[in-house]
């Protein structure tokens, strides 16, 4: 199998994710909206085979392939291994977002008995996690909204704070008539630990943090480059699992069983 990854942009999997693509719709009208507002080839659009992981998240299998015979009889076993793929990634067996993954050709046994599931649907997993590794991936991690009532006079601490944390403020407002100052800030799920007493201890107090979950923002740096923040991030996440230390090198998806 011969594929190619691409990014999706955050704009097209909040589409799927608000439903806007919905992987339950008409093919020709969801590739129409595709095309319209995603600049997609509209065959490519009408060929999704399929949307992971479970079938409804934002990663997109394609089918641009060319008169390949047999087709049809492995699209269920390629869109089965591919949903396999997007719950468990290559980097740390996390979820996978915001991946395109385009069937480019397909070389089929001509024996029918060698074009089962338990043949194409491994095979279509790695060849998803090949493209994935030489496609540049990137890492995302979950982001908080915070909201904070502090006084005037101890929003020093806040911000101090969030810098300390990753974290940045971006909306500031006095509430009218009171000297209590309203702040809104992003802050990192992953620093996010004892931030309330972290806080409490800096404003001496004064400051009411309340947390929800905003949006998966990218993680800086490459994280098959060694020494690299994201790089970090995954090797951590990795030792936490109980998996080898290491990022799997590529030809381990090349490989044929």
């Amino acid at each position: 199998m011969y594929v190619i990854g691409h990014p999706l942009g955050e704009e097209f999997s909040k589409d799927v994710d608000e439903k806007l693509i919905d992987a339950r719709a008409d093919p020709k009208t969801r590739g129409r909206y595709i095309c319209d507002t995603h600049g997609w080839d509209i065959t490519e659009a009408r060929k999704i085979w399929g949307f992971g992981p479970d079938g409804t998240g934002p990663n997109v299998f394609t089918d641009v392939t060319k008169g390949v015979d047999f087709l049809l009889e492995i699209k269920e076993s390629c869109v089965n291994g591919f949903t396999w793929a997007m719950k468990n990634g290559p980097l740390a067996d996390e979820q996978i977002r915001g991946c395109k993954f385009a069937l480019q050709d397909v070389t089929l046994h001509a024996d029918s008995i060698h074009r089962g599931m338990g043949q194409i649907m491994p095979t279509a997993r790695r060849v998803c996690f090949a493209s994935m590794l030489t496609a540049e991936p990137c890492v995302y991690e979950p982001m908080f909204i915070v909201d904070i009532s502090v006084p005037q006079d101890a929003m020093g601490g806040c911000y101090g704070m969030m810098s300390q944390r990753r974290g940045h403020v971006f909306d500031e407002e006095q509430q009218p008539g009171t000297p209590m100052m309203h702040l809104k800030a992003y802050l990192p799920v992953s620093e996010s630990f004892g931030f309330n007493s972290d806080l409490g201890k800096a404003t001496g107090g004064k400051a009411f943090p309340q947390m929800s979950f905003s949006h998966w923002a990218m993680f800086g740096g490459n994280p098959l480059t060694e020494g690299s923040k994201a790089n970090e991030a995954i090797l951590d996440a990795r030792k936490r699992k109980g998996l080898t230390p290491e990022i799997p090198p590529l030809d381990r998806y090349l490989d044929k069983l």
